[in-house]
């Protein structure tokens, strides 16, 4: 099995000139990228029918490569935006690309290591149109270093007016075929809560707390938050550890301003803001991806009202924590009988046969 995962290196050690010149190359890949978009969005076409006439359309003094990649993208972001509407069954938007990152192919750019102390590497650019020809300097990082040593680097790059970003692939190695199938449900006190009872994370209220104390942009707010982060890092990885298939549930536009029908707090609202619930769940993928466990995601509808012994679901059975069924009397904490609920709706699914125990 292989995983692509990414490193930034910084470009605060290039020189103004040079900057100035990475934001100029930016704005005017933005503008072709933008008119690709206009000319492919009521005309959809495929990547392998980038040919010379297409390529040759905008007036610009980018390089025919550059323009080339500016087409690829626009695609991407075509299709992108057309698949999130159909997803959320509304009307597609048109995507707008502001000029602030461009991606660039290895026929453009060459990563090399550098041979004096000052720097690790440079990133050599050329091919870009209009005599333009960059060497930005690069310093290496243990997150870089680590990648560079374990995975295979591909020759591709995303670049932003303050960054660098390299692409790498690693072999992770084949699906775990034997394990825990777990359920896991989040909440606020505790990140993830698992169908077999465990807790992981107890201390996430107290990160989401200090973020909320601090000054909205302030470099407090900031270490708060990568400390937080950091947090959600760590909990994902213990989570994941040796299982095989790991279920959560899927919560979409879940920030400070949701509102659920009026029955989240402005506090909660904001608490989830600080939280962050999307990257959570993309750290637990990825960790599942690292780890070579599958993960699955399902409707969250319901899950924390179900009673998971008697199937009676009404509101009035979770009061905060605790879970006392109307019905039964079944009691439980309320996230683990979430996680018991979202393991179920998977297993009894039409997508989880393939993970259903076998019987003995």
């Amino acid at each position: 099995m292989k995983i692509k995962r990414s490193s930034i290196c910084t470009l605060k050690f290039a020189n103004e000139n040079k900057l100035d010149k990475v934001r100029e190359v930016l704005v005017e890949y933005g503008q072709v990228v933008n008119f690709f978009i206009n000319q492919f969005w009521d005309s959809p076409t495929t990547k392998a029918e980038l040919l010379k006439p297409i390529i040759d359309l905008p007036e610009t003094w980018l390089s025919k490569r550059a323009r080339q990649v500016a087409a690829r993208e626009a695609i991407d972001l075509i299709r992108s935006a057309k698949r999130k509407a159909k997803e959320c069954n509304h009307d597609p938007i048109k995507p707008l690309h502001r000029g602030k990152r461009m991606h660039v192919s290895s026929t453009m750019a060459r990563f090399e290591i550098s041979r004096t102390k000052e720097y690790d590497a440079w990133l050599h650019l050329y091919s870009i149109g209009n005599k333009i020809i960059l060497d930005l300097p690069l310093k290496g990082h243990k997150h870089l270093n680590k990648l560079l040593a374990k995975g295979k680097f591909l020759q591709s790059y995303i670049i932003t007016e303050n960054s660098v970003q390299f692409c790498f692939e690693i072999e992770t190695g084949p699906k775990l075929e034997q394990g825990e199938i777990i359920g896991v449900d989040t909440g606020i006190n505790a990140l993830a809560s698992e169908n077999t009872g465990k807790q992981y994370g107890t201390e996430i209220k107290q990160h989401i707390e200090r973020v909320k104390r601090c000054e909205q942009g302030s470099k407090g707010q900031k270490r708060a938050r990568r400390a937080l982060k950091q947090y959600i890092d760590e909990t994902a990885k213990e989570v994941v550890n040796g299982k095989r298939l790991v279920v959560a549930e899927k919560l979409k536009n879940l920030n400070k301003n949701t509102k659920l029908k009026r029955r989240l707090s402005k506090n909660m609202r904001r608490s989830l803001g600080a939280w962050n619930y999307s990257y959570w769940l993309m750290r637990l993928e990825a960790a599942c991806e690292a780890g070579r466990s599958c993960f699955r995601s399902v409707a969250p509808q319901y899950t924390s009202q179900r009673c998971y012994a008697c199937g009676h679901t009404e509101r009035r059975n979770r009061t905060g924590e605790l879970f006392k069924c109307k019905s039964c009397d079944y009691t439980c904490n309320a996230d683990i009988n979430a996680a018991k609920n979202i393991l179920d709706r998977f297993l009894t699914g039409p997508y989880g046969a393939g993970f259903k125990p076998k019987n003995p």
